[in-house]
């Protein structure tokens, strides 16, 4: 036998690698009927959510049979705005699911209150400013956060829960009685 040239050596690791992940895409789609099937994935997630500062109110199913309803993601983001200014902005995706599984732990069916979500960059910034507890580049401008709390559920029960999603970020505000989660890196306070 002959020596490989390196030339010749990456194009048969590239080769190689071509192959074993065509093998691995075949192995999914063959997977993916029986994955289709998991109550997760044809169930129905729904949300209850009450916003203190409104008063307004959405109970909604935002996802379905493999899909985002987005009306409902709508009259989330609604419900979710920045009550100071009235903005409306995109609530991330992930951080509902966070939501609809920590109230299938906790108490299914049962209703969000939240004390925030989406918050504007100008609002964000006032609230900074007035205390150190208020991140200058919070999720809540992105959709990716919020701030909430559950009737009949102890605090913390609800930070307990939140953190057992390993979802990101989970804060525990005795004081101010609400549990903050986020869909940014995994994190406790």
């Amino acid at each position: 036998m002959g020596t490989v040239s390196p030339q010749h050596a990456r194009l048969h690791l590239s080769r190689r690698t071509f192959l074993g992940a065509g093998a691995a895409g075949l192995g999914l789609l063959i997977m993916r009927p029986a994955h289709a099937a998991l109550p997760t994935e044809t169930g129905a997630r729904k949300l209850a959510l009450q916003n203190l500062h409104t008063g307004e109110r959405c109970a909604t199913e935002y996802w379905c049979d493999g899909s985002y309803h987005p009306d409902a993601l709508a009259q989330i983001a609604k419900v979710l705005r920045d009550h100071r200014t009235n903005d409306v902005h995109a609530i991330d995706p992930k951080l509902l699911d966070a939501l609809h599984r920590l109230n299938a732990k906790l108490d299914p069916g049962k209703s969000f209150q939240v004390i925030s979500g989406y918050r504007s960059p100008a609002s964000n910034a006032k609230l900074a400013a007035a205390s150190n507890g208020v991140a200058r580049k919070s999720l809540h401008m992105q959709g990716m956060a919020i701030d909430i709390r559950m009737p009949g559920v102890e605090l913390i029960n609800l930070h307990k829960g939140a953190k057992s999603l390993g979802a990101g970020g989970v804060g525990y505000y005795a004081a101010s009685n609400f549990v903050h989660m986020d869909v940014g890196r995994v994190r406790y306070w």
